[in-house]
């Protein structure tokens, strides 16, 4: 199933599927008015979600309206708990032999740390921010919402659990993000609100490519139209499971929870690019010694989009145009 988040003139929006080839959508009162209630009432709808979208998909245009992406606000447009993780270790390799960074990470624990939910943007929606001094930066990620997930559940419980698949741009302040990593206790003015893009899809929709909790799909990265990278989520160290079982190690998690797997990123990142100014930064330090690129200045765009093996859009594209506030 596809669904998106519709402008209503709410916080919350209006909840309606989407078809397969993004064309068409038609609002579904009769399960939830927005998404964050049908997370919470999912599994009791679950089969007659599934029935009433494939009726709808038999004959979208005639069932439905022209879905206009213009018009989305992000799948959901705020939750109760956000939480990023950093499940690519590539990625942190990379910057730690750029930036000669030492911290400790034990082996096994996914890093994850809590984050902004209550002001979710549409991927389509000019993005401000104060000062090009606070070096902007994009991130691509994949992520997963879930209905709720008891403390100490298994893995089998945990997949169960995973409803719904996003993409997202994990927008960071870099000047920022360095200080406040040297105060030591997270991030705050760092970590900007996040942008997903319209769609939301049941893992299933992804076919093999949902496989082991990872998503072994390209994320690709336009920077004003030019590509920038395009690397594959198949390389996720700390699958979703995993990171999920590490956060419910000592707590519950409610329906609407957003995990993210962090900045997406490969070992041959030379060639698949990166999905982040910050690796691509690092990556040039390590090879000529000096940064080659700039962080994000006023005017340009960023897009992020991941296609099925038609070319076409499964989540319909992250396209950002980064103003001044």
């Amino acid at each position: 199933m596809k669904f998106a988040t519709i402008k209503n003139g709410t916080r919350d929006g209006q909840l309606v599927f989407v078809s397969r080839d993004l064309r068409f959508a038609r609002s579904i009162p009769e399960f939830a008015q927005n998404m964050l209630q049908l997370l919470e009432q999912w599994n009791e709808l679950e089969n007659k979600l599934y029935e009433a979208y494939e009726l709808f998909n038999d004959n979208p245009d005639k069932d439905g309206f022209v879905f206009d992406l213009q018009n989305t606000l992000a799948p959901l447009p705020r939750c109760f708990q956000f939480v990023d993780g950093s499940a690519f270790l590539n990625h942190g390799k990379i910057m730690k032999e750029a930036y000669k960074i030492k911290n400790e990470e034990p082996e096994g624990i996914p890093i994850l740390i809590q984050r902004q939910s209550d002001d979710f943007r549409s991927g389509l929606e000019n993005y401000a921010f104060p000062s090009t001094k606070d070096l902007c930066d994009f991130e691509a990620e994949f992520a997963v919402a879930v209905t709720d997930i008891p403390m100490g559940s298994s893995k089998d419980k945990i997949k169960s659990s995973i409803k719904l698949v996003m993409i997202l741009n994990d927008v960071s302040m870099r000047a920022i993000l360095n200080r406040e990593i040297k105060m030591g206790f997270g991030f705050i003015q760092a970590k900007t609100a996040t942008i997903f893009a319209p769609v939301a899809v049941t893992p299933d929709e992804l076919g093999k490519a949902w496989k082991n909790e990872k998503i072994a799909l390209n994320i690709e990265v336009k920077r004003n139209d030019q590509w920038f990278g395009a690397p594959n989520g198949n390389e996720m160290n700390y699958s979703f499971s995993d990171l999920i079982s590490h956060l419910i190690y000592n707590r519950n998690i409610k329906a609407g929870t957003i995990i993210g797997s962090g900045t997406v990123s490969n070992k041959d990142a030379q060639h698949t690019g990166s999905a982040c100014l910050a690796e691509k930064i690092a990556l040039d330090v390590i090879e000529h010694g000096a940064a080659k690129s700039e962080f994000i200045q006023y005017g340009e765009t960023v897009e992020i989009n991941v296609f099925d093996k038609s070319k076409k859009s499964i989540f319909g594209a992250i396209k950002t145009k980064f103003i001044p506030c």
